[in-house]
């Protein structure tokens, strides 16, 4: 098992290391908590534009091809993400070219230029995105989800913004918002590979030295408020509806959040799940049916997703909801659960191969609880879950005051939709 080390500076900084001496790459992962949760309405998309501008130039590198030809001259893997909570970047390359990525990766993290003429480049490149979000429905139906959750308030906008708000960006806007979040208390280093610990520890606290010690803005805490069942309809002729049906649910804190995981991959987690081998082996009704947990810091839900046959869209939705009510009525039996479980720590440990999804595994637990698990302990947790403890939860959260559809398809209205939405609890 890789030994996860982690420093805390004076400043606030984070470092983990993940050492594994017989690795043939290393990575360097840099999160930093914030992201669309922490905007406001008039600066809605600015944390996934910032990161974009990071790739636009710094004062050592100031051009995006002085970035781009440097990492892909020693044949590295890098990019960047942005979601609700956090934002993070990062490098891949052979380990004897650690310095390298460390410095490139710090480098575009602490020292953006900012540049006016390619703010208003990069305003097309984003509202192409947003494009081709809109013409993606298995992925924009993920936020007319939370949209539908959670209204006009963070957790319920968009993390690339509207387009408007995109289009009125400044330059000072991106440099007072990168002074606010960018912060030693609110920035994570990871490192995984190979490569001499001590060094690479003493390497990352020498880079980012500079980084700033002010003081973290925070976030406006999410509001919920649901008593019946909500539905939402983008009418969109297309040849299949795509769908997302599910439940308010905790956060992340939450000890339920284990029991929640496997209650997930028994429902929608897998080729044996009960979701697939009823909607799309017995019904025929979808190629692509999963479902998963999505708990932040301070709200979550539980949902399933599908892409499904215009024509089938209710018998779905029906199947669904029959589904959910199973499990609040009859526990898991105890060769289901067992299989469960063991195709989740599977996945896990199959998972965490290379040092980019190590990184990954650690940063991302840092950067939203503050602490971490190794996959060790987390298979643990997995393993102590009771076919007791997921039917009380499934009796918790299926309820008609935490249900919501929404839906992708040549529909007019959700009325027949909401005729069917109930669960009786």
């Amino acid at each position: 098992m890789i030994r996860a080390t982690k420093k805390k500076l004076d400043n606030g900084l984070r470092i983990i290391t993940l050492p594994h001496s017989d690795s043939l790459a290393s990575s360097v992962f840099v999160f930093v908590e914030t992201g669309s949760k922490y905007e406001t309405k008039e600066i809605n998309g600015i944390s996934h534009f910032l990161e974009h501008m990071c790739f636009k130039g710094t004062k050592k590198r100031p051009r995006s091809i002085d970035i781009a030809v440097e990492l892909d001259g020693i044949g590295a893997a890098h990019n960047a993400f942005t979601s609700q909570e956090y934002t993070g970047y990062f490098a891949k390359a052979q380990p004897k070219h650690f310095d390298k990525i460390l410095d490139v990766v710090s480098d575009i993290y602490l020292n953006q230029s900012f540049d006016s003429a390619e703010i208003e480049k990069e305003k097309g490149v984003i509202i192409e995105e947003i494009n081709m979000y809109e013409d993606t429905p298995a992925r924009k139906i993920s936020d007319y989800f939370l949209h539908l959750l959670y209204g006009d308030q963070p957790a319920g906008w968009d993390v690339a913004g509207r387009k408007e708000v995109i289009g009125a960006l400044k330059r000072d806007d991106f440099v007072d918002y990168h002074s606010k979040h960018y912060v030693a208390e609110a920035t994570i280093v990871v490192a995984a590979g190979a490569f001499d610990e001590p060094e690479a520890a003493r390497k990352i606290e020498e880079k980012f030295s500079v980084i700033s010690a002010a003081k973290k803005h925070p976030k406006v805490k999410t509001l919920e408020s649901q008593d019946a069942p909500r539905v939402f309809v983008k009418t969109k002729e297309s040849d299949q509806t795509h769908l997302i049906l599910g439940f308010r649910a905790f956060d992340v804190f939450d000890k339920r959040r284990y029991a929640l995981d496997v209650l997930g991959d028994i429902l929608g987690g897998g080729m044996s799940s009960r979701l697939f081998q009823r909607i799309r082996e017995e019904m025929g009704a979808a190629y692509y049916v999963y479902a998963d947990s999505d708990l932040s810091t301070d709200h979550g839900y539980f949902a399933v997703a599908a892409g499904v046959d215009n024509k089938k869209a209710e018998d779905v939705v029906k199947a669904i909801l029959e589904e959910f009510l199973k499990l609040t009525e009859q526990p898991v039996g105890e060769e289901e659960l067992r299989r469960a479980k063991d195709h989740m720590i599977g996945g896990l440990m199959i998972g965490l191969e290379t040092s980019n999804q190590l990184a990954s595994f650690y940063g991302g637990q840092e950067v939203i609880r503050g602490s971490f698990l190794n996959p060790r302990e987390l298979s643990k947790c997995i393993e102590k879950v009771t076919a007791g403890e997921i039917l009380t939860l499934a009796k918790e959260i299926v309820r008609d005051d935490g249900l919501n559809l929404a839906l992708i398809g040549p529909f007019k209205d959700g009325e027949k939709f909401a005729k069917i939405l109930k669960t009786g609890h």
